[in-house]
């Protein structure tokens, strides 16, 4: 549907809400796709969309519901009456369940799982207790089991059985008697093999797994590294307790990138939404981080400070300062991007450390070499046309500014390339170092450059 459409839709339903027209809402609410809707119920407050979960059937009301931003499903739960919600709460796969009681209030969810049977019960409380950001944490015990003994026919009886309420029936799970993972085959394979063939002789043994303890993003990068639909999530014990979706690994992925996008920008990440946060959050976000840069920005006043007696004889260099630090900070944030990129998608490992060093210091000569030539060229352009106004420019600072300039880059460029891997070594986020970080350090060695140069070629 498209942003037009949604729009139509959106002041449709909120007109008919007002004319409590409750049979053309359905109507309206039938019609509608189920995420389309969840983008709908974002715009609506908190008691028009209590009017239309009610409307909807459970399971388009649970699916609704789930796809929710946080902070809508915050307001919807603080006005629902307790028992609608643990009607939608029970229709609701059981990894949504997971990820709904991990947002809303300790009183709320221990009443919510007092409610639950007692072996999903246990099993809730098994999933709270899985760090956050862990394989444990994204899994749903909603997968399709075998075992390597049952025939094709047997299997597909089992499957329209079972898999009617399962994440996933394109991939099944061979367990044993006490649930260890023994192979795995696709559904596919399975309508395409003989009735009478048996599940452990058409099985795959060759099985690509993660841990209940494995990060994320170790989980993101198997999925991509084996282009996997599904993986299965084995304890300590390689006993199979759940497995992940791609579906899940693609939010994985979106919050993952939205960390790293926060900390180039030096934010301290969060999942809260821009236009729910308050101004007092969003400022704390920021406020830290930019303490930070403004006091490590002293040492850049320190060195200015330093050397007040060479900038006295010779004011004109202050007009080019701005131009290599804002130069070099750019060439550095360049680097650190690409290699931060490298290392996010596994191109880059600690290993490479040589081959970055080696490829940035060629770069940055390149680089830093064309930006000189050209910058030395503006300038005797500059005194050409109208010596009189760029009197100032004299050969050595000319030459000052130039070598400066291609000396900055090239030192950039290094550390832009070698600071994030510097970080991994030391099990820092790589994205820490780049943007404003990297700006500050380079404007440092900047101006050191800049002033033992002039101090050498000048006075």
């Amino acid at each position: 549907m498209e942003e037009l459409n949604i729009e139509y839709v959106l002041d449709e339903l909120k007109r008919l809400i007002a004319d409590k027209n409750f049979k053309r809402l359905k109507s309206v609410l039938a019609e509608t796709n189920v995420m389309d809707l969840a983008e709908i119920f974002d715009d609506l407050s908190p008691d028009e969309s209590i009017i239309l979960l009610r409307l909807l059937d459970k399971d388009r009301a649970a699916e609704v519901f789930s796809r929710l931003s946080v902070q809508s499903r915050k307001d919807v739960v603080s006005g629902i009456h307790f028992n609608f919600l643990n009607q939608i709460i029970e229709e609701m796969s059981f990894d949504d369940k997971i990820d709904f009681f991990e947002e809303m209030p300790a009183n709320l969810v221990k009443s919510l799982i007092a409610e639950a049977p007692q072996e999903e019960r246990k099993l809730i409380n098994q999933f709270l207790q899985y760090p956050d950001s862990s394989a444990g944490s994204l899994m749903t015990i909603e997968y399709v089991a075998l075992k390597k003994h049952l025939t094709v026919k047997q299997s597909l009886e089992k499957i329209k059985s079972d898999g009617v309420d399962k994440e996933t029936i394109y991939t099944c799970y061979v367990l044993d008697e006490t649930r260890h993972l023994e192979g795995i085959l696709s559904l596919r394979r399975i309508v395409l093999s003989d009735d009478d063939s048996v599940i452990g002789d058409i099985m795959s043994t060759d099985i690509i797994s993660v841990d209940t303890s494995d990060d994320q993003e170790y989980v993101a990068e198997a999925f991509k590294k084996y282009d996997l639909m599904s993986a299965p999530v084995v304890d300590g014990e390689k006993r199979m307790v759940g497995i992940i979706t791609i579906d899940d690994i693609m939010d994985v992925v979106e919050r993952e990138n939205t960390e790293d996008f926060q900390k180039m920008a030096a934010i301290a990440p969060s999942d809260d939404e821009y236009l729910d946060a308050s101004v007092l959050k969003l400022a704390g976000r920021r406020i830290v981080w930019l303490l930070i840069l403004m006091i490590s920005a002293t040492f850049s006043g320190s060195i200015i400070t330093r050397y007040s007696d060479v900038l006295s004889m010779a004011g004109v260099l202050t007009v080019f300062m701005p131009l290599l630090m804002d130069s070099g900070g750019n060439a550095g944030s360049q680097s650190s991007t690409l290699v931060i990129r490298g290392m996010a998608l596994g191109e880059i490992e600690l290993k490479n450390w040589f081959a970055v060093f080696w490829k940035e210091l060629r770069v940055g000569f390149v680089a830093g070499a064309a930006l000189a030539v050209v910058n030395f060229g503006r300038m005797v352009l500059l005194t050409v046309i109208n010596g009189a106004k760029y009197a100032d420019y004299t050969m050595g600072v000319m030459i000052t500014v130039s070598v400066t300039l291609m000396l900055s880059i090239v030192l950039a460029k290094l550390i832009g390339g070698l600071l994030p891997i510097v970080a991994k070594f030391a099990r820092l986020d790589p994205a820490i170092m780049a943007g404003p970080l990297i700006t500050t350090i380079i404007d440092a060695i900047s101006l050191i450059i800049y002033f033992t140069i002039a101090n050498a070629l000048i006075f």
